[in-house]
C-alpha cells in the first residue's frame, strides 16, 4: 500500500513536470490554426506587394495620394472591440497599396533602395525571435553572430583588433563616436560632465551629414561649436581650412577634440582627403571620425576601395549596410580602432541587468558597452546576406552601382537638354538639371541656372503624382535646386536610367 502510494506520487510528479516542461495550457487549437492562417496570409500578401512587385517594372513605384485621401481609404481608428482576421488583412493590403515600393528598380529617392531576399528573410526570422541584444543570456546565437560580423567589417576598414556595435541608424553611430571621443580625451567627464571642461569644439565639412550639428547639440556642446569647414567645387573638405579653423579655436581658448570626415557625402557623393585630414588630427591630437554611412561600402570593391584611402588612420568609422549594400532598414554599425572604449564610455553597475556569476563569459553581454539595452540584433540580417553572397557578391553589387552611375553621367553629358552640376563625379550620386523648351538657347549664366532650379520641383511633383519613377532633389550654397540622383539598388539596369531621363523630359515638355 505504501509502495503503491509512493509510485503513484512519482507518477503524479512526473505528470506535473511534463506539464511544466511543455507548457500545456487549456488553449484553443482552433484559435492557433486561425492565427497560423493569418500569418501565412500576411506573408503571402507581403510577397505579392513587395518582392514580386519589385521585380515587375510594369507596376508603379507608388500610387500617390494626399494624407487626407489615405485617411479616407483606411480605417485608422482604434476601437474597443477588435477586428476579425479577414478585416485586419484587408487593412494591411490597403497599407501596402498606399505605400512606396522602395524595392522597385525605379525608386531613386533615397540613399537606401532595393529589397534583398536574404535580408528580408533575416528580418522575418529576427522579428520571430523577438529578442534584444544586451545579454548573451537572452540572445546567445545572435550575440556571437554580431561579434563575427563586426570582426569581419573591421578588416575592411583596417581596424584589426578593434571593436564595434550595431546601432539604429548612422546618426546614432556618429553620436556614439563623438561621445566616445569626449570620454577618451576627458575620462572624468563621464561622471562629472562637461561643465568643468574647456569649451569643446568639433569640426565637419559644410557638406557633411546634418547629424554632426545635431549630435553636437544633443551631447551638450552646442550647434555653434560644430564648426563647418569649407569644401572645394567637388564637395570635398579643404584640409587647409580645417587646420585654420582648429588654430582659431585654440587661440580663443577652446579645446578642439573631434573631426568628422565623410566617405560619400549625401548630395555629391564626395570623399574627403582622409590622409591629409589625418595628418592634421595627429598634429593636434584630435579624434578623427569618418562618416562612411553612404560610401563605406566602397571598401568591399577592389576597383573602388581607393576612394577610402586613409580611413585606416581614423579612430572611428560609421557604416550603413542598409544603404549601398541593400540590407534591410535599419542596419548600421559603428567601428572603433581601439578596443574596450565602448565599455569604458558607457558601462554602469546595473545588477538587475548584468551579473558576473553566470554560466558563461559575461564579456559577451554586449549591453555593458552600450547606451541602450532595448536594441535589435540587426547584425543577423546582414549575416544572412553575407553568408549567401560572400565578399565577392557584395563586390559585384558595388561595382554594378558605380558602373550604372558612370553610364548615367555620360548620358547626361551627351544629352543636349541636361546639365551636370559638377563635371567630375566619383560615386553613385549623379546631380543634374534639365533644360526645358522655354530656356533653350539662353545664355547659361547665373540667372539661367536659377531658372533651371525652379523647374526641378515642378517636374518632381509631376513625377511623384504619376508614380512611375521617384527621384530626389536638393540645393547647395550658391547652387540652385537640382535633381539628386543616387543609385543603390542592384536591380537597376541601364534601361531604368534611360527611362528616368525620358520621364523628366516628358513631364517638362510644356515648361
Amino acid at each position: 500500500m505504501i509502495l503503491n502510494c509512493y509510485f503513484q506520487g512519482i507518477l503524479r510528479s512526473q505528470q506535473i513536470r511534463q506539464v511544466i516542461k511543455c507548457g500545456r495550457m487549456a488553449s484553443s487549437k482552433a484559435s492557433h490554426a486561425e492565427e497560423d492562417k493569418f500569418l501565412k496570409d500576411v506573408f503571402d500578401l507581403s510577397m505579392r506587394q513587395t518582392v514580386q512587385k519589385s521585380r515587375d517594372r510594369c507596376t508603379p513605384v507608388l500610387n500617390f495620394r494626399t494624407p487626407q485621401e489615405i485617411q479616407g481609404r483606411i480605417d485608422l481608428g482604434l476601437h474597443p472591440a477588435g477586428e476579425s482576421n479577414g478585416e485586419v488583412l484587408k487593412l494591411c493590403e490597403k497599407v501596402f497599396e498606399n505605400s512606396v515600393n522602395t524595392g522597385h528598380p525605379r525608386f531613386f529617392n533615397q540613399l537606401f533602395a532595393g529589397l534583398d531576399s536574404y535580408g528580408f528573410a533575416g528580418s522575418i526570422m529576427l522579428d520571430a525571435l523577438n529578442t534584444q541584444g544586451h545579454t548573451y543570456e537572452i540572445s546567445p546565437a545572435l550575440t556571437v553572430i554580431e561579434l563575427e560580423v563586426v570582426k569581419h567589417m573591421l578588416k575592411f576598414v583596417g581596424y584589426e583588433g578593434g571593436e564595434g556595435t550595431f546601432n539604429p541608424g548612422g546618426s546614432y553611430s556618429n553620436m556614439l563616436a563623438m561621445n566616445v571621443a569626449r570620454i577618451r580625451n576627458f575620462p572624468d567627464s563621464k561622471v562629472t560632465g562637461v561643465s568643468g571642461l574647456p569649451l569643446l569644439v568639433n569640426f565637419c565639412s559644410e557638406q557633411s551629414h546634418y547629424s554632426a550639428q545635431k549630435n553636437s547639440a544633443l551631447l551638450g556642446f552646442g550647434e555653434a561649436n560644430c564648426k563647418p569647414v569649407k569644401c572645394d567645387e567637388r564637395g570635398k573638405m579643404i584640409p587647409e581650412d580645417l587646420e585654420k579653423s582648429i588654430l582659431e579655436a585654440k587661440e580663443k581658448g577652446a579645446a578642439p577634440f573631434f573631426v568628422t570626415a565623410t566617405a560619400g557625402t549625401t548630395v555629391l557623393g564626395a570623399f574627403d582627403p582622409f590622409n591629409e585630414i589625418a595628418d592634421i588630427c595627429e598634429r593636434h591630437n584630435i579624434w578623427l571620425h569618418v562618416d562612411g554611412a553612404w560610401g563605406g561600402s566602397a571598401l568591399l570593391s577592389e576597383k573602388h576601395k581607393h576612394l577610402c584611402n586613409g580611413v585606416e588612420r581614423s579612430d572611428s568609422f560609421a557604416w550603413n549596410p542598409h544603404k549601398l549594400m541593400a540590407a534591410p532598414v535599419q542596419t548600421s554599425v559603428l567601428l572603433l580602432k581601439e578596443k574596450d572604449l565602448l565599455r569604458k564610455s558607457h558601462s554602469l553597475n546595473v545588477p538587475y541587468l548584468f551579473q558576473d556569476d553566470k554560466p558563461y563569459d559575461t564579456s559577451y553581454d554586449l549591453g555593458r558597452s552600450l547606451v541602450a539595452c532595448g536594441r535589435k540584433c540587426d547584425a543577423f540580417k546582414l549575416w544572412v546576406m553575407w553568408k549567401s553572397r560572400g565578399d565577392s557578391g557584395f563586390e559585384k553589387q558595388i561595382d554594378k552601382a558605380l558602373d550604372n552611375a558612370k553610364y548615367l553621367t555620360e548620358a547626361v553629358k551627351n544629352h543636349p537638354h541636361f546639365r551636370l552640376v559638377i563635371p567630375e563625379l566619383e560615386f553613385t550620386n549623379v546631380p543634374f538639371w534639365y533644360v526645358p523648351p522655354s530656356l533653350r538657347g539662353e545664355t547659361e549664366n547665373e540667372e539661367f541656372f536659377t531658372k533651371l532650379g525652379k523647374i526641378v520641383p515642378i517636374v518632381k511633383k509631376r513625377m511623384q503624382i504619376s508614380g512611375l519613377v521617384l527621384v530626389g532633389y536638393t540645393s547647395l550654397p550658391n547652387i540652385p535646386t537640382f535633381f539628386r540622383m543616387t543609385i543603390a539598388n542592384e536591380q537597376v539596369e541601364k534601361e531604368d536610367l534611360d527611362f528616368l531621363l525620358a520621364e523628366i523630359e516628358r513631364n517638362a515638355a510644356d515648361l
